[in-house]
C-alpha cells in the first residue's frame, strides 16, 4: 500500500438507479467477486485517502449506506434529485475538509479500478500543476462511452457524452473513464458555471473541460494502458462479464 494522502478528499458517486440492470437494487450493490460493486471502489479509495471520503447516495440511498457502512467509515451525501454527475460533486463540497487541495472523483460501478492506476492519475496531477485531470482509455469498441476530444496540437477541447456525439466524434476510441482529479479551489468556482445544456437536461462534470480550457486553465489527461479496470456495468450481461475479467486480472498479479 502507498502513502495516504492528507491533502485529498475522494468522492464516489453511487446515487444513480441503474435502469438498465432490470433490477430493483441500486445498481452498485450489485455483486462481483462476493462484495457490492461500490465496495470494491471504496476498498481502494480508502488506501489512498482513508479519512477524507465521501459517498453520493441517492435511489435507494439507505440500501447503500448500510452496505458501505459494514466495511467502511466514510461521510454520505444525498443528492436528493438525481440532476446529473456535476450536481452530485457539488452537494460534496460543503464537506470538504479545509485542509483539503484536490478532490478525486470515482464511479461507484467501476470495480475493477486499482489503487496503483489513481496514483499515476494523481502524479501527472500534481506534477503538471492542472486544474483538472481526466484519466483516459483506448478502447476498440467506444459505444456508449465520453469521448476524448482533442485539437491538432494534442491538447483538450472536450468530453463528449455519446448522445451529443456527432458522427466524427463517435469515431474517436480515445474514451473517458468518469475518473477525474480537480484542483479543489478550481471545481468550487467553476461548478457553479455548468449549465443543463444537452439532451438529457442534466449537469454533467464533464462540462468543466470546456469551463476549464474557456478559462485558459491547465488540463491533463493520464492515458491507462488496462480498459479493463473501468469496465462499467450497466447490464446484467455487463456484471457476468466483469466476474471473468477480475479472475484475469487476478490471475496476472504477482
Amino acid at each position: 500500500m502507498g502513502e495516504n494522502l492528507m491533502d485529498l478528499s475522494v468522492v464516489i458517486l453511487a446515487a444513480g438507479k441503474g435502469t438498465r440492470m432490470k433490477s430493483d437494487l441500486p445498481k452498485v450493490l450489485h455483486p462481483v467477486a462476493g462484495k457490492s460493486m461500490v465496495v470494491h471502489v471504496a476498498n481502494c479509495a480508502r488506501k489512498l485517502s482513508p479519512n477524507n471520503i465521501h459517498v453520493v447516495i441517492g435511489h435507494q440511498g439507505q440500501l447503500v449506506k448500510d452496505e458501505v457502512s459494514r466495511y467502511f467509515s466514510v461521510n454520505f451525501v444525498i443528492q436528493k434529485q438525481l440532476l446529473g454527475t456535476g450536481d452530485a460533486v457539488k452537494q460534496v463540497l460543503p464537506f470538504l475538509a479545509p485542509g483539503i487541495k484536490n478532490v478525486l472523483v470515482l464511479c461507484g460501478d467501476v470495480p475493477l479500478i486499482r489503487e496503483d492506476t489513481l496514483r499515476g492519475l494523481l502524479t501527472t496531477h500534481r506534477t503538471s500543476g492542472a486544474k483538472l485531470s481526466v484519466l483516459a482509455v483506448n478502447m476498440e469498441n467506444p459505444t456508449g462511452y465520453g469521448r476524448i476530444v482533442l485539437d491538432p496540437g494534442g491538447g483538450m477541447i472536450a468530453i463528449r457524452e455519446e448522445s451529443d456525439a456527432t458522427k466524427t466524434e463517435k469515431q474517436i476510441t480515445t474514451i473517458n473513464t468518469g475518473i477525474y482529479c480537480f484542483d479543489k479551489i478550481f471545481l468550487e468556482q467553476a461548478i457553479e458555471l455548468i449549465r443543463p445544456d444537452n439532451k438529457q437536461a442534466e449537469f454533467y462534470l464533464t462540462d468543466l473541460v470546456e469551463i476549464a480550457r474557456s478559462k485558459r486553465e491547465k488540463i491533463s489527461v493520464r492515458l491507462m494502458a488496462d480498459p479493463r479496470q473501468v469496465q462499467g456495468v450497466n447490464s446484467p450481461n455487463d456484471l457476468e462479464k466483469i466476474e471473468s475479467v477480475i479472475q484475469q486480472i487476478e490471475n496476472e498479479l504477482p
